[in-house]
């Protein structure tokens, strides 16, 4: 295991007693501005997390987790976040909840947060794979649970949703209408669900043996705002979709909003299916066809991985769970 600095080091580099880097470090105050700087930056050089010489003793356990995820703004994350207090309540646990907006910079000062706070877990949504961030909650004994999202190069717990399966239902159900020239608008493709979901699109495509057409991609960032401006590239592209697939919720949002602005009538003109269901999919006319996760469900499984890796630690491999979407057809769709 890497050597992790200690109190005695950031003391040693800022050339000032242990006592005065403890201060600053606890918000104490009594210590010159410009000697807190020198402390600040020695902290910074060193990579020093306060919680490392507690965690280098007997560990007490604060009855909190932690949550990241990319994007509070996204319906999908209640739901889930949801699923893991309603269990964390009945283990007599309670949740911390942050959001990076999708900021790898964001997502590992809020984990250095929560290792200063002792938190005993850590469910994320990250919005970097290969995140060096997730090291430190390993170094520090902290179990992690990636939700969503797949981790790279970390061995953690995992609960994700058939991504690739869920898309290529998407687009087979619009295929089996008629549908040939289908349009996507694609999430991140650093991110599993972007990545997956392109690749669903694209299996479906390939084995119905329609063409491939780059014209009808537009790459998204999973916000409404990329919906809006997809919608707005597919409707002016020489080879105009007959039907659509929005690779998110947010999107979907943006997207009808576009196609609404534009008289692209929904349900004729355009079809349309979105994954994740949103709030509104039944409430406008016509409802949207949209690919549906169990999305508290998926909360209560991440939650329960958890507590069993703090109470059981590395007597467990490590596990993935990979559920089912569903296929939710109502009115956006038409036969050609």
């Amino acid at each position: 295991m890497d050597y992790k600095p200690t109190i005695e080091d950031v003391a040693k580099l800022a050339n000032v007693s242990i006592a005065t880097v403890s201060r600053v470090i606890n918000n104490q105050g009594g210590v010159r501005k410009i000697t807190e700087e020198k402390i600040v930056n020695a902290i910074r050089e060193l990579g020093y997390i306060r919680s490392a010489v507690a965690r280098s003793m007997k560990r007490k356990e604060t009855n909190t987790i932690g949550i990241i995820v990319p994007d509070i703004t996204n319906p999908f994350f209640p739901h889930v976040v949801a699923g893991i207090e309603q269990k964390a309540r009945e283990k007599g646990y309670y949740t911390i909840l942050s959001s990076t907006n999708e900021s790898p910079i964001i997502e590992e000062e809020i984990v250095k947060i929560f290792i200063e706070r002792g938190v005993d877990g850590v469910i994320i949504t990250t919005a970097n794979e290969t995140g060096n961030h997730i090291k430190l909650l390993q170094d520090q004994g902290i179990p992690i649970v990636a939700v969503d999202r797949a981790i790279k190069n970390f061995e953690v717990d995992t609960v994700l949703v058939d991504n690739v399966n869920g898309a290529y239902q998407a687009i087979r159900q619009l295929i089996l209408q008629g549908h040939e020239k289908i349009g996507i608008i694609c999430g991140p493709q650093n991110t599993t669900p972007g990545r997956e979901r392109y690749i669903g699109y694209k299996k479906a495509l390939e084995e119905y043996n329609i063409p491939f057409d780059s014209s009808l991609v537009y790459q998204g960032d999973f916000k409404e705002n990329s919906g809006y401006k997809g919608a707005l590239h597919l409707f002016y592209s020489k080879n105009r979709p007959t039907a659509i697939f929005s690779s998110n919720n947010q999107m979907t949002i943006g997207c009808v909003k576009a196609l609404t602005e534009l008289d692209w009538k929904l349900g004729e003109e355009v079809s349309f299916i979105g994954f994740d269901d949103v709030e509104i999919a039944t409430f406008i006319k016509p409802k949207l066809s949209v690919v549906s996760r169990p999305m508290t469900t998926i909360g209560e499984i991440a939650f329960q991985l958890v507590y069993e890796r703090i109470h059981f630690k590395e007597n467990l491999p490590k596990r993935e769970y990979l559920l089912t979407p569903e296929l939710k057809i109502r009115e956006s769709c038409h036969k050609i």
